[in-house]
């Protein structure tokens, strides 16, 4: 009998030891990759810190001087991204808005069509309710939409005059000093591309590292009911001195419970360098042009909120004595209209000054996120020099 049960093993022992054993080589396979894609990205960023060093000795203050033109490219570059989105979702709403127009004249014309049959009751009542608010719910998202496309089209259009403004009045510093930023952005492309690589491999690993801890928990499990149906037939007599023993843990006991946990644990033993602040270090900054530039920036920057707060708070007060004026209809209708045209004019240049307002903000926060992520280096040269001062 005993020998009976050793020779009727389980099936799915050798089902879970197959995915033990392709685990495993799976895992030994990512890692060799992994090791060679981390030695290829660090061999990358220093052959790129190299190469802008020399590029960066020979050009001078000439990087800093269009530094300004290549920030305004990143900043209508990513306004441009942006108004292609506002496009999409503006289209998809006028699509939405179109069909459920459409929808409620169908229904009406079928019903029309069709009178003397049908009677108008509380389930048609229903059913043209349900759709007509599905129009209004539609128009607002059109509406809103359509504001939004409107605001990302104008901060493009700003972006793109600032950048024309810069190439017209940088032109020649540009011609000189471009080497210098098409190879740090052809070398910032290479290393995002490496990082995506070791990226992927990582997140391969903690899968398959995974994989193979559900396979362990697979064969305990399996061995815990083998052990408890022999336990049931008196089969384990001879072997309770052996079960008695501290238990071990097993091959594979210390993986992470999940995949998500792996990632973690794994990222921590294997950082990678952030390689857009190690590029920025090849650079030499000229701290003169970076104060100049800084103040006169902030001086017209305020000068101009300054006008625009003071025009918005005229056109507030207008359309508020617009507002409460008495209509005297004994005068004729021209006097109505023309009060009606004038509030709407009013509001209209109102809702254009706000609209703008709106887009000086956004468009000062892309500079501001392009000059973070671009120029690390210079908000803390620029702080030590104000500690020195202090």
């Amino acid at each position: 009998m005993e020998q009976e049960e050793e020779n009727d093993l389980d099936p799915r022992i050798q089902i879970e030891l197959e995915k033990l054993n392709t685990a495993t080589d799976e895992i030994n396979k990512l890692e060799i990759e992994l090791d060679e894609a981390n030695t290829t990205f660090r061999m990358i960023l220093n052959e790129s810190t190299r190469r802008l060093k020399v590029l960066s000795k020979k050009l001078g203050s000439c990087i800093d001087r269009v530094r300004p033109y290549f920030a305004a490219l990143e900043v209508a570059k990513k306004a441009q991204q942006e108004c292609q989105k506002a496009a999409v979702i503006f289209q998809r709403a006028n699509e939405i808005h179109a069909a459920a127009k459409e929808t409620v004249a169908l229904a009406e014309q079928r019903f029309m069509s069709n009178k003397h049959e049908w009677q108008f009751d509380n389930a048609w009542q229903e059913m043209l309710n349900h759709a007509t608010i599905k129009v209004m719910e539609a128009e607002n998202q059109k509406v809103e939409s359509g504001r939004e496309h409107q605001k990302r089209a104008m901060l493009f259009n700003a972006a793109e005059q600032q950048v024309q403004q810069l190439e017209d009045r940088l032109r020649r510093h540009i011609i000189k000093a471009r080497p210098y930023f098409d190879e740090k952005a052809l070398c910032q492309e290479q290393l995002g591309t490496q990082k995506e690589r070791i990226e992927q491999l990582q997140e391969q690993i903690n899968k398959t590292k995974y994989t193979y801890s559900e396979a362990l928990r697979q064969l305990e499990q399996i061995s815990n009911e083998i052990h408890m149906k022999r336990k049931s037939l008196g089969i384990i007599e001879c072997e309770n001195e052996l079960l008695t023993r501290p238990r071990e843990p097993g091959v594979g006991a210390e993986l992470c419970d999940s995949p998500s946990s792996s990632k973690t644990d794994f990222s921590i033993k294997s950082p990678l360098p952030d390689f857009n602040l190690e590029l920025d270090k090849c650079e030499v900054h000229s701290m003169g042009s970076i104060s100049g530039t800084t103040s006169s920036a902030v001086s017209e920057k305020d000068e101009n909120e300054d006008l625009d707060d003071e025009y918005l708070d005229e056109l507030k007060l207008k359309v508020k004595e617009l507002a409460v004026r008495p209509i005297d209809g004994g005068e004729g209708k021209s006097n109505d209209e023309i009060w009606e045209s004038e509030l709407k004019h009013t509001v209209d240049k109102l809702d254009h000054i706000m609209l703008m307002q709106e887009c000086a903000k956004e468009l000062n926060n892309y500079k501001g996120e392009i000059k973070i992520a671009s120029d690390p280096i210079k908000t803390d040269e620029l702080s030590a020099q104000t500690n020195e001062l202090n």
